[in-house]
């Protein structure tokens, strides 16, 4: 099968979203005018070393978007297995003054360095200033970039001087309503490198 995306697929569902998988989630957390908010988003990845930098994609202007643009910072909680309803929960729309931490039943507690709320169980949290934020084209598509300024580790992550992620299962998004968890790592070594 081939199809240019402009033609259409002809199939039930698009199959975009499936292609490109796993995606990690990025469970980001903000605050504005209209409280806290913690919005998932699986077109979100690490981008660059040094400094240390994310991006995040949102298809519409949400309430982590216009928060973001307010104050400047967000933090990417990294989401595990043991939260994916709660994760779930958080990815409804609601209404702006809606609080998702709440509704969700998610523990949260403030950043270090931004003033910013995040996930307090959560195995790793980057928080970020924003770099950038790049409208894409399409209706409403808009990039976002920031550069991570402090790092929080469960302690039940590191083990042996690594982050371990066999300790907390990430989840990850598939295509339709598909997700994945981590269950299996294998390790292999780059040419020129022991």
């Amino acid at each position: 099968m081939f199809y240019r995306p402009e033609d259409g697929h002809g199939l039930p569902h698009n199959p975009f979203n499936a292609i490109i998988t796993p995606r990690p989630i990025g469970w980001i957390s903000s605050r504005g005018a209209h409280g806290d908010n913690l919005a998932p988003y699986s077109f979100f990845n690490g981008i660059a070393y040094t400094p240390p930098q994310v991006m995040f994609a949102s298809t519409a202007r949400k309430d982590s978007l216009t928060n973001i643009e307010e104050t400047g910072v967000f933090a990417v909680n990294i989401v595990e297995y043991a939260a994916r309803e709660a994760m779930n929960v958080t990815s409804g729309s609601y209404p702006a003054d809606t609080d998702e931490f709440t509704l969700a039943g998610v523990e949260r507690t403030e950043c270090e360095i931004i003033s910013c709320p995040r996930v307090a169980n959560a195995p790793a949290v980057l928080e970020c200033a924003v770099v950038d934020i790049i409208r894409l084209r399409g209706p409403d598509n808009h990039l976002v970039i920031g550069e991570v300024k402090g790092i929080h580790l469960r302690d039940d992550c590191v083990v042996d001087g690594r982050f371990d992620v066999m300790k907390f299962t990430p989840l990850a998004r598939g295509g339709y309503r598909d997700y994945s968890v981590v269950t299996e790592v294998f390790e292999m070594i780059r040419p020129g490198q022991e």
